[in-house]
């Protein structure tokens, strides 16, 4: 069992793994036993990331903007050149707009569903040299796509493109899933549901989280770093390596439950 959950020896790019979710499920890699190289538009906060991640195993930083395909295959040649192998890939750069419906504009649109679903399948089309040569019958290559309940049920959250683009992403999983299982390479979503990142910001201080969002939620609390760490390590070890095309909620029951 000691092996069960160990990503000894295994390479993985985070992307957006500089702050939020992605730093959280990057830190879990990193102390399970994985190289990470890890993203951010800006280059000074993903150098200080990885510098500070330094401390759980080798990080690397790797600053992309992520909202055209041709940043995303610029950025796996730059993962190429600097790590090589890749075991895991963490599509998890995200981008958002809330707004009312009434005034909701079309400029909402392109970017969103740009990063959040055209990136990611850019990310695993140009990564499969590399993911197809480490597979394996017993251990396969891992793609990991982090959605959102907010595109599996209403959220009532007024972000249109948001909801619409995480919806995509969770089918896109099962599609990948379904035509890399011969390669070896799993696919699976991560939805989670509220975490103490700049998305939830809004509800919640300091000190104190918005009553009502914690009403909504049956587990009465925001999800931890441990939370979305421990599925992606599950998902990526020994532990996981039959799972595919699989959509896993985090969200303390948002989903399941509602």
């Amino acid at each position: 069992m000691s092996d069960l959950f160990s990503l000894a020896g295994k390479k993985a790019i985070v992307t957006g793994g500089a702050q939020g979710l992605g730093r959280m499920i990057a830190e879990g890699l990193l102390r399970a036993g994985a190289t990470v190289a890890i993203t951010s538009r800006k280059a000074d906060i993903c150098e200080a990331a990885a510098s500070e991640m330094g401390a759980l195993g080798t990080c690397i930083a790797l600053p992309a903007d992520l909202s055209t395909p041709e940043a995303a295959v610029d950025l796996v040649a730059r993962y190429r050149d600097a790590v090589g192998a890749c075991h895991i890939l963490v599509n998890n750069a995200g981008k958002t707009w809330g707004g009312e419906i009434d005034s909701f504009p079309d400029k909402a649109w392109p970017g969103v569903m740009a990063v959040n679903v055209q990136t990611p399948f850019t990310m695993v089309r140009e990564l499969l040299p590399e993911l197809g040569a480490v597979g394996t019958d017993d251990d396969p290559a891992r793609i990991i796509n982090i959605g959102s309940v907010a595109g599996m049920k209403t959220e009532r959250l007024s972000a249109y493109s948001y909801a619409a683009s995480k919806a995509a992403v969770h089918m896109m999983t099962r599609d990948l899933a379904g035509d890399l299982a011969a390669r070896n390479i799993t696919v699976n979503a991560v939805i989670p549901g509220f975490f103490p990142t700049k998305m939830t910001a809004h509800m919640r201080d300091e000190d104190s989280v918005d009553a009502g969002l914690l009403a909504h939620i049956p587990l009465g609390r925001l999800g931890k770093p441990d939370d979305i760490a421990g599925i992606v390590i599950f998902l990526c070890s020994r532990a996981g390596a039959y799972v595919t095309g699989a959509q896993i909620p985090v969200d303390g029951g948002v989903v399941g439950c509602g």
